[in-house]
């Protein structure tokens, strides 16, 4: 399919693995919410990406998301710790 002016429409270059952006989208919304369950996908995700990456690009992606796994990991660990020692979360409803 060609658009006005003769240039192809869509390109196919190289094209970035998909689990690392996976990877990396997990990584970032699982530091604002479900870190503990989306800080693991995003350890997995990139590092089956990074393994992959030899076909396809998107090795820094994969080890962003990585590292972004691990600090979803982190903060969880902390917001634990500092629930246990401020005697966990109350929910205040009414008056």
């Amino acid at each position: 399919m060609t658009s006005y002016g003769g240039q192809p429409a869509a390109r196919s270059g190289s094209r970035t693995n998909g689990l690392a952006i996976a990877g990396l989208v997990c990584g970032i919304v699982g530091f604002f919410f479900l870190n503990v369950v989306l800080g693991p996908l995003a350890i997995i995700f990139g590092m089956i990406a990074t393994r992959q990456s030899g076909a396809q690009g998107g090795r820094g992606m994969a080890k962003a998301a990585v590292v972004l796994g691990i600090v979803d990991l982190v903060v969880f660990a902390i917001l634990m710790i500092v629930a246990a020692n401020n005697g966990g979360f109350h929910w205040y409803v009414g008056n």
